[in-house]
């Protein structure tokens, strides 16, 4: 059994902003295998597909550790088999980087994965949204809840793609 972790914030107010990659890429995997989203369980909406149960804590960004943790439990899973899937601000605009463990990087989402886990030797896959120039402007707070410019929501479905080819790839 594997976890699939996408993060973001629940609430329409929160849909594609920088924050929720990780809920977007869910999304387009679940429309992709005709997946439908089920009624919370552990404070996390979720889905399988085969021997995969991809998640989307309902709690904020910074409390996912919550829900992943609950799953970790119920289905008695190694940190090997989660897959986390965040933003990156410090990466460039649709960069993907892989990594098997590591440090949070300042990352508060994967604090608290780590937190609640005990430990940060878990896979994630962190996709950038650096826009250094909007960054600057609004500060890291606003920016990462902030929405993709036109021009980067246009390049979002490639990004996307290349996202769910990774997860193919390091599952």
């Amino acid at each position: 059994m594997k976890l699939i972790v996408g993060l973001g914030n629940p609430g329409p107010e929160y849909n594609f902003t920088r924050h929720n990659v990780g809920f977007l890429t869910l999304d387009l995997y679940a429309k992709i295998h005709h997946l439908d989203w089920q009624k919370p369980k552990f404070g996390a909406i979720w889905t399988k597909d085969g021997d995969r149960i991809l998640l989307k804590p309902q709690d904020f960004y910074n409390e996912s550790g919550r829900a992943v943790q609950e799953f970790v439990h119920f289905y008695k899973l190694n940190t090997a088999d989660i897959l986390v899937i965040c933003d990156d601000f410090d990466l460039n605009f649709g960069q993907i980087r892989y990594r098997a463990k590591g440090s949070s990087g300042g990352n508060n989402g994967l604090k608290s994965i780590t937190s609640s886990l005990g430990t940060s030797d878990f896979p994630r896959l962190r996709v950038g949204t650096n826009n250094p120039s909007i960054r600057q402007k609004l500060g890291d707070t606003k920016f990462v809840l902030g929405k993709f410019t036109p021009d980067e929501r246009e390049q979002l479905p490639n990004i996307l793609q290349v996202t769910l080819a990774r997860i193919e790839e390091n599952l």
